[in-house]
């Protein structure tokens, strides 16, 4: 492989950390980083882990059946009554997700700009709509992804030199990374379920998938996906970093009683500007603001492209394929959309912090009904070919993401459920997690076991 080849790859592979890496990730990794240190940096690790293998089948998956995920799911249910039921599902799914995000993309992103110029925020919002508008003109979904890559590059080195400048304390760092808890607290669970649903995101499979040129290679591919995807991780791991030196040096005392008097959802920005400005100096909050800037505006680009690339795999056809082409009505008319609802919600002037916490948490319950749906295809022979099938390993690592998934968004749902009942439970609750853990594991493995038997059916009727 050239070095050409490889520089190109890791650039249109950076449009997937484009994707993660918004002010969601800048939100609730500082968030978790304030409350709880490096006690979560397991739940970033696990999920670089996790985006690096689902996107890889996925993008697998399109190098060898020719067809990006969408068109794969389609054709897995072409022949069944449930299709369009499927399908709608998973369009209202990514869509209303994409929308969530974009309104939060484009408030923090305005949020960014406002820690370093002090002009009224609806003239940012206004901007950053005309300059997305701007980006999708180019017409290419190559050389737009090319162009969030640079700035995925531009906004990682703001984030880890802010990270690196706070000096963290690389034995917490260790320990957090390779042990999972979820400490006691109220909020810890959906902040864990918010690091994964900020990092695993369902449309950044379709988005990966639908971009992709189908004439790279396996190894091409594998290497600047690796390459981005663990760089992207790396930086969501500093943003926590920042969070981290907030309270890092506070006894448990002292901790206790500022989250106590601190409203993160509306204090939170100004808090971290403060203290940037105190520990490093006012250059630090230039650099910060600046790298929420650019995670804003590449998600803000990314989110409205993964909507309209999910919507024309599952629906363009032979008969209305010219006007899902990226230049043509339909593919502009769901970017539009998207890029409308965020536009919107800037406009109203929403708190940006507990709209991106939720669309994090809405997105992790919706990600084990797509990691299904992946799996499904990659061990289906009639889509990516009997030689082609996924691995063993591979099996085993995706229903290892898969279960872990369920967990968290079984444990979600539950409280949730608990507590409009009357009954309030924590994270860590035996009551909670040994069923939750149990029911995720039954689920999984049932789903697991038909697609696998159905595999081994197509197999010999190949034969």
């Amino acid at each position: 492989m050239t070095l050409r080849k490889r520089i190109l790859s890791i650039l249109f592979w950076s449009v997937v950390a484009a994707a993660f890496i918004g002010p969601g990730t800048v939100t609730t990794a500082t968030k978790a980083g304030v409350y709880y240190n490096f006690q979560l940096l397991w739940a970033l690790v696990f999920s670089t882990f996790a985006t690096l293998l689902l996107q890889e089948a996925s993008a697998r998956l399109t190098i060898r059946s020719q067809m990006n995920l969408g068109e794969a799911i389609s054709k897995k249910f072409e022949n069944t009554s449930g299709r369009t039921v499927i399908l709608f599902v998973i369009i209202i799914a990514i869509v209303l997700g994409c929308a969530a995000y974009e309104a939060g993309n484009i408030l923090g992103s305005v949020a960014g700009l406002t820690l370093i110029f002090d002009i009224p925020y609806y003239y940012f919002v206004a901007g950053i709509g005309i300059l997305a508008l701007f980006v999708f003109a180019l017409n290419s979904v190559h050389t737009i992804a090319k162009v969030m890559g640079f700035i995925v590059f531009l906004m990682g080195i703001s984030f880890f030199f802010t990270s690196i400048s706070l000096n963290p304390d690389w034995g917490e760092v260790l320990k957090g990374s390779v042990v999972p808890i979820i400490p006691e607290g109220t909020g810890s669970t959906l902040l864990v379920l918010g690091l994964v649903g900020t990092t695993v995101i369902p449309y950044d499979l379709f988005l990966g998938s639908g971009a992709l040129d189908k004439k790279q290679t396996i190894n091409e591919m594998r290497f600047g996906l690796a390459f981005a995807v663990i760089l992207g991780g790396i930086i969501s791991m500093s943003i926590m970093g920042v969070g981290n030196a907030v309270t890092a040096g506070m006894s448990d005392i002292e901790k206790t009683n500022f989250i106590a008097n601190l409203n993160f959802d509306s204090e939170g920005y100004n808090v971290l500007k403060e203290f940037l400005q105190h520990k490093i100096g006012m250059y630090a909050v230039y650099i910060f603001g600046f790298g929420m800037f650019a995670a804003g505006f590449s998600s803000a680009v990314t989110s409205p492209l993964a909507s309209a690339i999910t919507a024309r795999s599952l629906f363009s056809n032979k008969h209305n394929e010219e006007k899902w082409k990226p230049n043509k009505l339909y593919f502009k008319l769901v970017i539009a959309g998207v890029v409308a609802v965020g536009l919107t919600f800037g406009f109203l002037h929403i708190q940006p912090i507990p709209a991106i916490i939720i669309a994090q948490a809405f997105n992790g319950l919706i990600l084990p009904l797509i990691a299904v749906f992946l799996i499904s295809v990659v061990n289906d022979p009639d889509i990516i070919g009997k030689k082609h099938l996924n691995g063993m390993i591979s099996n085993i690592l995706m229903s290892i993401v898969l279960w872990v998934t369920m967990i968290l968004g079984f444990t979600n749902i539950s409280k949730s459920v608990a507590k409009a009942i009357g009954y309030n439970i924590e994270a860590n609750d035996t009551a909670l997690i040994i069923p939750v853990i149990i029911v995720s594991f039954i689920l999984s493995a049932v789903l697991l076991f038909f697609i696998y038997k159905r595999r081994i059916k197509l197999v010999r009727q190949q034969l």
